[in-house]
């Protein structure tokens, strides 16, 4: 969709965050005296109304399924999904639903020559320290690099801006929103926001609905189901395999050839190796020399609250990997710690995720103790009992106490991770606060953790 279907449609504008914002601006860049209804919850309501924008009416509520029928065309935001009851009806009635990544495609990539050059990163975890290293690597070799999307820019704060590449990261909720593109990539595929997709089911073949707008897709080789659900796309490529790049003899490969030692790779843990991959794969499908961008990679700034080292208290060190929000996430970190000795802190909002899988995972290779906290604690932990994972289980109200029960329960020279497997807004705006909030809690200085570098266009 594009812009100019909107200069004479009656619009409304549902979500008032960082993408919220985003589309309104644009629109006032273009029609700066079109009457706009913005739906916004009650926190949001005081900023938008001191715009003073005589044209935007600020309602303070979610409109329901009458409202939205009002509309010829309501810009949601992604949280919002796409499955509410009131979207479905209004639907039916005739609203037509798009978002601000659907206008950025739909005003730069129409899927002929002279578009901006896009490669578009999703997947259950890695999406974000992927695309960042896509664009960190393309930037190493004097390529003007845009990174925005889901990281944490919205493509729209971008508007009218040139780059020679694009390196966007999709959530689940934004991959139906694209528009054609040259390179899709999929790192990972499990199970995450059932909450707005529904079931597991609908959140795979919303995932990939990325390989239907990409003309070459490139996929993990070591996920059967990925490769089983994209086995039809016309150019599928993988990484993670031996004939390409992968990780193997304790280094970042390129088929029999040494191209970065992991111990100069300043990342933990396996899976963000693999994710390295998966970046120098899309540069090299892209036909930059991945080989020489490889070695830049020792430089790259890993992304705040995943598998942040904040330090030692105590004779313990402190990890923050906030960002964890699927139980498979939770595994990866600890995973990444070689079998030290660690307090595990698991739980937040409750998904109605499975964690039974998780469970019988963790019985093979128990934690020193768990701390299961929140929304989902409960459950966490009936789920971790049930499996008779052989470690204390803990549980807390919220991640104050979890904090407490750690110091008590980590032996010296052990580790407290956070890595809790759950989103944060049970208690927390988002994982970053989380996150700051965890740094706070274990005595460090929550507000020197920056956000994330690289974003925007160099």
């Amino acid at each position: 969709m594009r812009f100019a279907e909107l200069e004479h449609a009656e619009v409304a504008i549902w979500g008032y965050g960082r993408e919220g914002r985003s589309v309104l601006a644009a629109l006032r860049r273009r029609y700066s005296d079109k009457p706009l209804t913005l739906y916004c919850k009650p926190e949001e309501a005081g900023h938008a109304r001191g715009l003073g924008d005589p044209n935007l009416r600020v309602l303070d509520t979610a409109p329901d399924a009458d409202a939205l029928a009002g509309y010829g065309l309501v810009i949601k935001s992604p949280g919002i999904s796409a499955y509410r009851p009131e979207i479905m009806a209004a639907r039916e009635r005739g609203t037509r639903f798009t978002s601000g990544t659907a206008l950025w495609f739909g005003e730069n990539v129409s899927g002929k020559s002279g578009d901006a050059r896009v490669v578009a990163v999703t997947g259950t975890k890695g999406k974000s320290t992927t695309t960042a290293m896509v664009a960190h690597a393309a930037r190493s070799l004097g390529v003007r690099t845009a990174l925005a999307g889901n990281i944490g820019l919205p493509l729209l704060d971008l508007d009218g801006q040139s780059a020679a590449l694009w390196a966007i990261e999709l959530s689940s909720f934004q991959t139906g929103e694209a528009g054609p593109l040259e390179l899709g990539v999929v790192v990972s595929l499990g199970e995450d926001h059932l909450d707005w997709h529904g079931t597991r089911e609908r959140y795979i073949a919303d995932k990939l609905k990325l390989a239907d707008v990409s003309r070459s897709l490139l996929v993990n080789a070591e996920s059967p189901l990925m490769k089983q659900k994209t086995q039809g796309h016309p150019d599928r490529r993988t990484f993670n395999d031996a004939l390409g790049w992968h990780v193997a003899e304790g280094a970042i490969m390129r088929a029999g050839e040494h191209m970065l030692e992991l111990a100069s790779l300043p990342l933990q843990g396996l899976h963000n190796a693999q994710n390295a991959c998966a970046a120098l794969a899309a540069i090299e499908w892209l036909g930059f020399d991945a080989r020489v961008a490889s070695r830049s990679l020792a430089g790259f700034k890993p992304l705040p609250h995943r598998l942040t080292s904040l330090g030692m208290r105590d004779g313990v060190e402190w990890i923050d990997d906030s960002i964890s929000t699927t139980p498979d996430a939770a595994l990866a970190a600890l995973a990444s710690l070689h079998g030290r000795s660690a307090t595990l802190i698991l739980g937040g909002h409750d998904r109605g995720l499975d964690w039974r899988a998780f469970s019988r995972s963790l019985k093979h290779s128990p934690p020193h103790a768990v701390v299961a906290q929140g929304a989902a604690g409960p459950r966490i932990a009936r789920a971790l009992r049930e499996a008779n994972v052989a470690c204390p289980i803990l549980e807390s109200v919220d991640l104050a106490a979890a904090v407490g029960f750690a110091v008590d329960s980590v032996p010296a020279g052990g580790v407290v991770l956070l890595s809790p497997g759950a989103p944060s807004f049970d208690q927390f705006r988002d994982y970053a606060e989380r996150g700051r909030a965890f740094a706070n809690l274990a005595g460090f200085d929550g507000g020197t953790i920056g956000e994330i570098t690289g974003l925007g266009i160099a």
